[in-house]
C-alpha cells in the first residue's frame, strides 16, 4: 500500500495555529500592539502588503495591498466583492496591521470620483495594479479613525 504524505495536514495544521493570513489564506484575529491612528500614513508609503481584520464578531483577515494617497490610506478589491469586502460593508470596524502595529480603523467606501482618480494615480505606480477607472463597479476603502 502507498504511503500518504502528511505534509499537507501539517501545513494545514500550521496555518490555522497562526491566527492571522499567511500568503493567499486567509487567518482570524490579528495580534499585536494596539497603536493610536497616526496624523499622516506616510510611513507606510510604499510598505506594500498589509494585513487587514475584518468582522469583529469572528475575526477574518487577510494580506492586501495599501497605498497612501495624501493623507488617508486605501486598499481596494477592484471589481470583485471579496468576502472581506461583504464583511465591512456589514461592520466597517477594522484592525489594520503594519510592521507588527495594529491600528483600529473604520473603513469607508469611496465614491467620489476625484477621490477614486488620485487613488488610481498612486494604485497603478505598482506594476501589478490595475486602473480601477472604467470599471462597472469598484470596491475602494479610506482607511481612518472609528
Amino acid at each position: 500500500m502507498p504511503r500518504r504524505s502528511s505534509l499537507p495536514i501539517l501545513c494545514l495544521l500550521a496555518l490555522a495555529a497562526c491566527g492571522g493570513p499567511v500568503a493567499t489564506f486567509p487567518g482570524g484575529a490579528l495580534d499585536g500592539p494596539v497603536k493610536p491612528v497616526p496624523a499622516s500614513w506616510e510611513f507606510a508609503r510604499g510598505v506594500g502588503t498589509v494585513q487587514l481584520e475584518t468582522r469583529p464578531s469572528d475575526p477574518y483577515s487577510v494580506n492586501i495591498a495599501c497605498v497612501v494617497v495624501g493623507d488617508g490610506l486605501y486598499v481596494s478589491a477592484g471589481d470583485n466583492e471579496s468576502r472581506w469586502v461583504e464583511n465591512m460593508e456589514a461592520d466597517p470596524r477594522v484592525r489594520l496591521r503594519i510592521n507588527g502595529d495594529l491600528y483600529e480603523l473604520a473603513a469607508r467606501r469611496v465614491s467620489d470620483e476625484a477621490e477614486i482618480d488620485a487613488f488610481a494615480e498612486e494604485w497603478i505606480k505598482n506594476s501589478w495594479a490595475r486602473d480601477p477607472r472604467g470599471l462597472d463597479e469598484v470596491w475602494i476603502y479610506r482607511l481612518g479613525p472609528r
